[in-house]
């Protein structure tokens, strides 16, 4: 990095210092003097944004979501992911993506629970290395995040993770230290809450003693979105980079930190040759980063995203009636609030406006033929009135009273609009005013409902008379990220055939907030759905060949900056699938949902397919897997609690969660997921690691039964063969079963995994190579990993519950790894 260096040794102090902090939302400080250019960040986890708000006018394609990349347990998928994540950052001229996700599925009820990978810090690094690896081998630099302790959204931007160091450093921090590590990962993003006490961004222990010291971590550090608290402390702690500029206490403050010796020059200069470095990295010097952004849509992208979408889809029961005989299907039931709507992605910074989205109806009516599918809907299940889609025409003014002409206009395909920036560059962000305008009308007459929320102040109008105030008594709710009010809503009887004009009044609030600091409108119309539409379901359910409920959350459940309430569908779905099922004996329900959720009418139903949110093929993935034309090659990543009661966090200990007096209390220490299942023998719906297949498989462990195993390791080997008359795909798992000793340690843990596809009769051998490190626990006594002398079982297994065979692998005297 000989440019970087040089281009450091000619920088004055105030310059260093510049680079310190973003210039905007989504670039870096240029320094023009020595062509240093500006580099441009963008969200997110399941697609390239852009700089454009959450429903910006410029395109994206969307990927499946990061739990649905977890289920496919593939590395080798995720390297293409990452490779092609990386070619749609380069569409948008950005040169380094805020991705992936890899907090740890604590609870099941963090409403950012879809945007992780899963439960198992193993499933977790490993897929996270490969995603790292495939955008940094493109030259587009990843950022991992939220280090560290960022398990759940409430209270986030101020909650204390209380985390004890062994869980921390078996649990918590492996992604981060396999990705410093393995994958050399070139930012790392600081999470919102404390540690210990301690927020994140300027956690000295952290920053510096552990990742900078230890890990010998030489990339940036960046704050999440508003998420630093101080010059001096984040400075001397390593937080290189303030995100989004202008920089509120770097900037001016840093300055006059630095100027008045209050700030370590040494340590501002090391900081600013790491942005250098970052800079290097991505090939920025010298290039236009800061072009029109464009869209990437080619043939071979939209196939990949069909196939990726049935990677990760997880067959949870079938009554030998998955695949459907295509021939045979005279009649189809579409049913079910998911079924019509394309759900492809959850909420918050995770959210692209996509060129194109397939729902299920679509999906099947395509496959199948219009004629042989019928649709209801039998109830709803989304969060907020759903927004309007069309053309939906945006006028903006200078000021805040709508006066005089609109200084721009443009027009949205949905009436959801999240400005981070100035809505137009010439505006402020508290000075301007937008009126948002269409023409609608409805199919059937009856009684609807309207709805409205912002961050900032609206009203909306039906026809020109006000129908919600959303300005009266405005204050914080649950909605855009907790800087937007709770939904007003109003019900109005309407009449088919009669055109309606919905406009929204938006002006922002007059000064700007500590924090996160955004402008936001949405406002919907639906009709109140009751017991009419889940009769309606339950008649054409009656008279189909098959009924599919298509079942599940949205956007506005699984999302950032809300946790949910439960683990239930929301809604009356649980009602509607009892009532179909009743109906027809053969009614297969297909979900999405960013976690688990609670099955009461399991035993009603013929087969169930969890199907998270798939990204924008989703209707073709649904329909190749129900017809058999894919594999639903996916397995849990997080095991399914068959209720709240049975998680190791959700026991009526609000200290554990959600918090309380500003500290949640991580003493469940090594018990999450499976690992708390196997010690307290909690009722499991689903177990981690389960999943059935279209084929059946035979394994045959092929390694001896005992081992002595020394510092070169071992290999255990299982034979996998295809018994089944078609392709498919099996998950091999090894876990690692220790002695009893001095330290309590889990009944077992993963170590390795493998996915394996093969054909009819095919055989495959996998080789697992293990090293005493697998055998390890962290003891803080000795600041090292240790195993001590004794018989370790290792296990095979098909999930979590179903061991297949053990090797017993002896280990003959102390060892020790250091951090």
């Amino acid at each position: 990095m000989d440019k970087a260096q040089d281009i450091l040794d000619k920088m004055a102090s105030d310059e260093q210092a510049s680079l310190l902090a973003g210039a905007d939302f989504w670039t870096t400080h240029a320094v023009p003097r020595l062509n240093v250019p500006k580099i441009k960040v963008s969200d997110g986890p399941n697609g390239a944004r852009g700089a454009g708000a959450l429903g910006g006018e410029v395109t994206s394609n969307c990927f499946p979501c990061g739990i649905a990349l977890g289920a496919s347990w593939n590395q080798k998928a995720l390297y293409q992911v990452g490779a092609a994540l990386a070619e749609e950052a380069k569409a948008k001229k950005a040169s380094v993506l805020l991705a992936p996700t890899v907090n740890l599925h604590r609870s099941g009820l963090n409403g950012r629970n879809f945007e992780c990978f899963s439960e198992d810090p193993i499933v977790t690094a490993h897929l996270a290395v490969s995603y790292i690896t495939g955008l940094q081998d493109q030259g587009v630099g990843a950022t991992i995040k939220h280090f560290v302790g960022n398990e759940s959204e409430f209270e986030r931007q101020t909650m204390s993770s209380d985390i004890d160091e062994r869980p921390l450093r078996e649990l918590y921090m492996v992604p981060f230290e396999a990705a410093v590590k393995e994958a050399g990962v070139w930012a790392i993003m600081s999470s919102y809450n404390r540690l210990n006490g301690t927020y994140t961004s300027e956690h000295e222990w952290l920053l510096s003693t552990v990742l900078r010291g230890e890990w010998r971590y030489d990339g940036i550090v960046m704050s999440d979105w508003y998420g630093s608290h101080s010059t001096v402390q984040s400075v001397a702690a390593g937080l290189d980079l303030e995100m989004p500029g202008p920089g509120r206490f770097r900037g001016d403050r840093l300055a006059r930190a630095l100027h008045d010796g209050e700030v370590s020059a040494k340590s501002v200069k090391a900081s600013a040759g790491r942005m250098l470095k970052l800079i290097e990295r991505v090939e920025t010097f010298d290039q236009d980063t800061l072009s029109e952004e464009g869209s990437v849509d080619t043939p071979e992208l939209r196939a990949f995203l069909r196939d990726i979408a049935a990677e990760g889809a997880v067959l949870l029961k079938n009554d030998d009636i998955l695949p459907l005989q295509k021939s045979e299907l005279k009649s189809v039931a579409a049913i079910g609030p998911n079924a019509a709507v394309a759900r492809i992605m959850g909420g918050g910074s995770a959210q692209i406006n996509t060129a194109y989205k397939i729902s299920p109806l679509e999906g099947l009516q395509k496959a199948l033929g219009a004629n042989c599918v019928q649709f209801a809907p039998g109830c709803s299940n989304n969060r907020l009135v759903q927004a309007i889609d069309g053309t939906i025409k945006v006028d903006f003014f200078a000021g805040r009273e709508f006066a005089g002409e609109p200084v721009h206009s443009s027009t949205s395909a949905i009436s959801e609009f999240l400005w981070f920036d100035p809505p137009v560059a010439h505006l402020g962000m508290t000075d301007f005013s937008v009126r948002v305008k269409t023409t609608l009308s409805v199919e059937k007459s009856g009684l609807y409902r309207l709805g409205l929320c912002n961050a900032g102040l609206a009203n909306l109008y039906l026809d020109g008379a006000l129908v919600i105030d959303g300005v009266e008594g405005w204050q914080k709710g649950e909605n855009f990220f907790g800087l937007g009010n709770s939904e007003r809503t109003v019900e109005i009887p309407l009449e088919s055939g009669k055109s309606y004009e919905i406009f929204a009044e938006y002006r922002p609030h007059s000064a700007e907030w500590e924090g996160i600091d955004i402008r936001a409108l949405r406002f919907g119309l639906e009709p109140v759905l009751g017991e009419a539409e889940l009769a309606e379901a339950e008649r054409i359910a009656a008279s189909a060949d098959v009924a599919i409920v298509f079942a599940g959350r949205s956007g506005e459940w699984d999302t950032e900056g809300l946790d949910l309430p439960n683990f239930d569908l929301p809604g009356s779905q649980n009602a509607l699938i009892s009532r179909v099922a009743k109906a027809n004996a053969n009614t297969i329900v297909v979900l999405q949902t960013g976690g688990p959720v609670t099955m009461p009418w399991l035993s009603e139903v013929k087969a169930v397919l969890q199907l998270w949110y798939p990204g924008q093929e989703l209707g073709h993935a649904v329909a190749d897997i129900l017809l058999g034309e894919a594999e639903p090659a996916g397995r849990l990543p997080q095991t399914f609690p068959k209720g709240m009661e049975d998680s190791s966090v959700l026991m009526q200990m609000p200290e554990r969660y959600p918090g309380v007096d500003g500290h949640v209390r991580y003493d469940e220490g090594l018990s999450i997921g499976y690992r708390h299942y196997d010690r307290h023998k909690g009722a499991v719906l689903f177990p981690f690691g389960y999943g059935l297949s279209y084929t059946s498989f035979d394994w045959t462990l092929a390694s001896e039964r005992a081992l002595t195993i020394d510092k070169s390791g071992a290999v255990i080997s299982v034979e996998v063969e295809n018994k089944g008359s078609r392709s498919g795909a099996d998950v091999v798992q090894l876990y690692m079963v220790p002695p009893k000793g001095s330290v309590e340690r889990p009944e077992k843990e993963l170590r390795c995994f493998e996915k394996v596809k093969l054909d009819p009769g095919q055989k495959s051998m996998v080789d697992f190579s293990i090293s005493p490190r697998d055998l390890c626990f962290y003891s803080p006594e000795d600041h090292a990993f240790r195993a001590d002398p004794g018989t370790y079982q290792m296990q095979i297994c098909k999930n979590a519950h179903e061991p297949i065979g053990f090797v017993s692998v002896i280990l003959e005297e102390t060892v020790f790894y250091s951090v």
